[in-house]
């Protein structure tokens, strides 16, 4: 049987597209953070992009103050390597997020931990 000419794969574009991003951001992060301290054991959790690829969404485990602006400054520097290291026509531009999903699972682990301690 032929393949389309337009290919099959087991997932949309989107999500090889956002999986790429995420290692290629979180191994710059990585670089990053032997120079700036603020950005030390921070972990990418995901990355969202829009359809046209001109924004992306940077899901982080955390995200306080001193992780945002250190984020901001170096931006321009983690979208170059993105850049460079992707295949893509545009590069997307970049926002940071702290994971909701990881915000919430924090918030039901410490439901349980007061439960377990008031059944004491």
């Amino acid at each position: 049987m032929a393949h389309s000419s337009g290919g099959h794969h087991p997932y949309p574009r989107s999500a090889r597209v956002n999986q790429i991003l995420r290692e290629v951001i979180s191994d710059e992060l990585l670089r990053i953070s032997d120079t700036d301290e603020r950005l030390g054991l921070l972990t990418v959790t995901g990355v969202e992009t829009t359809s046209d690829l001109r924004q992306a969404m940077v899901y982080l485990d955390s995200l306080s103050d001193d992780v945002r602006v250190a984020l901001e400054e170096r931006r321009s520097q983690i979208q170059s390597s993105v850049n460079v290291q992707t295949r893509l026509k545009r590069t997307p531009k970049l926002s940071f997020m702290a994971d909701p999903a990881v915000a919430s699972g924090t918030a039901v682990e410490e439901i349980l931990r007061r439960r377990t301690h008031d059944d004491e």
